[in-house]
């Protein structure tokens, strides 16, 4: 076994993996507008913190991850692993004073930015290459520290004066990667490969510092794991093979999920995220930059960042340095890559027999005839912005029928999603109750129904906000009318 760097050849597999391994790594590092002082950005640090065991005891907070998958390594195979997290470092500001001393400040003005205290992410990898024949038994554990330190950085003006400096601190933590393999019983030659990663930190809080904001620079934050095979392949843990799918099953995996990474078609990397993938996962081609907002639209965020005010624009060049990079790829990107954002076809379809379309099912609703098209999607006859309706759409007004019920606001319905292979999260709501607050109409005739989940202790925050969940009439069930 050896906890030192990645062979060239394994280096070389890691590398197309690791495009998406770092978006996990800073998902949601700095949230558009991408300044300090946003209220999205005082909240931080929600993927995959391993915060010590000390502090997260009796919270709810998790100081491991339990990581179980399925391979088939070749004789003499070896496992090359690597750990990724960022580790918090606490930036404070400080104004140099005529006698030569600093002063921690709020913030620190200056021509081009606007400096203010803030949490850093400093990437931290722990990486091991060891023999599969070496997991079997108790396997191996690799134990990690990363000691405190103090950094300082000079700020000058225009003039090459300086002005003030950055004083960045780190605290220690420790950790340790546990790695264990068990061959199945069966007439194939499979593995199921245990990786553990968790934070084995000794801190634990006094009075004064009982809070997650003591605890995030002693954790494991976006921690994720790179799983490579150099002979072998692993089995895929979503799509897996009809002989392998009861052994899937019973496999365990705790605050995080492994998928197969790298190249499609090759299975010889899995990925191991706290944010739920699909297989072979990739950044879109036309994507121009990390934007680091989770979920981001490169168009929107693109279009809304270059029209920051330009004291908005300083302040976000003072927040970070990958916030500031954010504002210079939005005002020197040309207008073919902005374009190349405004839509993709991802495949297209041949049409092998007769364009016929199907004949449409009726269900009528008040006085018009509403159809639903071979995908299932509630069509009206005449849409809402079509200069031939009766009359404009209100979403607090319009009803449907569905089940020969008539649904509209206030309306409870049972929720049945994933008709169409829609989201993982959807696993979360099937069979959950929830209540109707709008009914909607799109520019391609479909109808959508906007919802809030029963039970939601953040309903009333989701209304005033207007962000809803949103299902199709085909997605629900009605329960009754309010």
């Amino acid at each position: 076994m050896t906890a030192s760097p990645l062979t060239p050849a394994l280096e070389s597999r890691f590398a197309t993996a690791r495009q998406v391994a770092d978006t996990v790594l800073f998902e949601g590092y700095v949230l558009y507008p991408y300044r300090a002082s946003a209220a999205k950005n005082r909240l931080r640090w929600q993927f995959g913190v391993l915060v010590p065991p000390g502090w997260g005891a009796d919270r709810e907070e998790h100081d491991f991850q339990h990581t179980e998958c399925l391979m088939e390594p070749k004789p003499g195979a070896t496992l090359a692993v690597e750990a990724r997290f960022l580790h918090a470092q606490r930036r404070t500001v400080q104004q140099a004073l005529d006698n030569g001393t600093f002063e921690t400040v709020d913030r620190l003005d200056l021509a081009d930015r606007v400096l203010v205290p803030w949490d850093e992410g400093a990437e931290e990898r722990v990486e091991v290459v060891v023999d599969v024949a070496e997991l079997t038994g108790d396997g191996v554990t690799v134990a990690f520290t990363r000691p405190a330190r103090e950094e300082t950085e000079p700020v000058l003006d225009t003039d090459g004066r300086t002005v003030g400096r950055l004083v960045r601190r780190c605290e220690e933590i420790s950790g340790a990667v546990r790695l264990s393999a068990r061959e199945l019983d069966g007439p194939y030659r499979v593995m199921r490969l245990t990786a553990v990663v968790e934070n084995t930190s000794a801190w634990t809080p006094d009075s004064t510092e009982a809070d997650r904001e003591a605890a995030l620079p002693r954790s494991l934050v976006a921690t994720h794991l790179l799983l490579g095979l150099g002979a072998g392949s692993f089995l895929s843990m979503t799509d897996p093979p009809e002989w392998a799918k009861g052994a899937v099953a019973a496999c365990r995996n705790l605050h995080t999920w492994p998928v197969l990474a790298g190249e499609p078609g090759r299975a010889d990397l899995m990925l191991s995220s706290p944010i739920i993938l699909e297989d072979h996962p990739a950044i879109a081609p036309e994507s121009p930059g990390t934007l680091y907002d989770a979920t981001e639209i490169d168009e929107i965020l693109a279009l809304r960042t270059a029209a920051l005010t330009e004291q908005e624009k300083r302040e976000a060049r003072g927040t970070d340095p990958r916030a500031a990079a954010v504002i210079d790829l939005a005002e020197s990107m040309p207008p073919e890559v902005l374009e190349r954002l405004h839509g993709a076809v991802r495949a297209l379809r041949e049409i092998t027999g007769p364009d016929t379309p199907p004949p449409a099912a009726h269900d009528p609703v008040a006085d018009d005839v509403d159809l639903i098209d071979t995908r299932g999607v509630l069509r009206p006859d005449t849409p809402w912005w079509d200069p031939a309706g009766d009359d404009t759409a209100d979403p607090a007004r319009d009803r449907i029928l569905v089940d020969g019920r008539s649904v509209g606001v206030g309306s409870r319905v049972l929720l049945r999603p994933g008709l169409r292979r829609t989201d993982a999260q959807d696993l979360f709501l099937k069979g959950r109750s929830a209540q109707v607050e709008a009914v909607l109409h799109d520019v391609d005739g479909g109808v959508h129904l906007a919802v809030t989940v029963e039970g939601d202790p953040g309903a009333d925050i989701r209304r005033e906000q207007g962000r809803f969940l949103y299902f199709q009439p085909d997605e629900i069930a009605p329960l009754e009318d309010a």
